[in-house]
């Protein structure tokens, strides 16, 4: 059947069909995951806010493609793609939610996030690579778009805040944390799975968490060194200003994503496109998915949200008490207070 039209509006037909046209006569549209029309990859010099957002997401599909290795330098050169360096970074906290944030905020057309943890300025060995070799660790975008890469142990490393800083100082950086104590027990149960695996034996979390010579809380304990955020927080504050850190609070993230999620948006100045739609509570799992279109939903690795052991109450209680002035003191420094106890 013939078809005479001069298309106005694209949609990748992952989601929904969506286009209008000038002249047509009755059809029956298949559904296809590929483009029904081509695009031009050209959108012109256009400030963020005015990102052709359709357009974007429309060319996800293609995106995907490339990032499966299946491009030649003339696709590339055709779909005007680029490596990009990023322009934020998920800094930390290790077991903060990091990888629930990237995949929440990829939903956003205008993201593209780099898949694995690139750990090039925490590593030395990566970081002598230098910086090309860092950019051709990042997917491909369109000149347009936001890449985003995340490598928690970045928050702790003392060498990396001068490192990013040495690339870009306006660089956007994004902390996600949770009330200290639980994050702590999380750090201590990723750990304490990666020894069972292995058929190894290893220490009661109180064990580690206490000094048993003055039964004080052990600060040379890695978990519990990593939850005093504000001490990691000063030493970036030597090469960055407050206003380019946003804190997202990752127990919240679990519980109430979207409104994490819009903050997050507006901090990075896109315009907002993530709804409720593209998350649905999964009660099996017991927690949100991610919905990008009618046929694509994807869930966190099985990995995540860890049955944590049972701790004893009073080294809680010890941890908690320990925590509290540092945690006083990041709600000042960063303006943000949590309902930490």
């Amino acid at each position: 059947m013939g078809l005479a039209v001069r298309t106005q509006s694209f949609w990748l037909c992952q989601g929904l069909v969506d286009f209008w046209s000038q002249a047509w006569e009755p059809l029956s549209v298949t559904c296809r995951l590929q483009p029904i029309c081509p695009i031009e990859g050209r959108f012109g010099a256009r400030s963020q806010a005015e990102l052709p957002l359709r357009a974007l997401q429309f060319k996800r599909g293609l995106l995907h493609e490339f990032r499966k290795g299946n491009a030649s330098k003339d696709q590339v050169r055709l779909h005007d793609l680029v490596q990009q360096l990023p322009k934020a970074i998920i800094i930390g906290v290790r077991k903060g939610g990091t990888r629930a944030l990237l995949e929440m905020l990829n939903l956003h057309p205008a993201v593209v996030k780099a898949s694995q943890e690139i750990h090039f300025f925490d590593n030395d060995e990566n970081y002598a690579k230098g910086i090309e070799w860092y950019r051709k660790k990042m997917p491909f975008s369109y000149p347009q778009q936001i890449t985003i890469e995340k490598s928690p142990a970045y928050f702790i490393t003392e060498e990396v805040p001068e490192r990013i800083y040495k690339m870009n100082s306006s660089i956007k950086l994004l902390i996600i944390v949770r009330e200290p104590t639980t994050r702590a027990i999380s750090d201590y149960t990723q750990v304490l799975e990666g020894k069972e695996r292995k058929n190894k034996t290893y220490y009661k979390f109180e064990k580690l968490a206490i000094d048993p010579n003055t039964c004080e809380v052990n600060t040379k304990y890695k978990a519990v060194r990593t939850s005093i955020y504000t001490k990691h927080l000063e030493r970036w504050l030597k090469y960055f200003p407050i206003e380019q850190f946003h804190i997202v609070d990752g127990d919240r993230l679990i519980t109430e994503p979207l409104p994490e999620l819009q903050l997050v948006e507006k901090f990075l100045n896109l315009p907002p496109r993530i709804s409720q739609y593209n998350l649905y509570f999964n009660a099996t799992r017991g927690f949100y998915c991610l919905r990008f279109n009618i046929i694509f939903n994807k869930c966190l690795a099985g990995s995540k949200g860890r049955i944590h052991p049972e701790v004893d109450p009073s080294v809680i209680t010890k941890l908690r008490k320990f925590f509290h002035p540092f945690n006083q003191k990041f709600y000042q420094i960063t303006g943000r207070t949590l309902n930490w106890p």
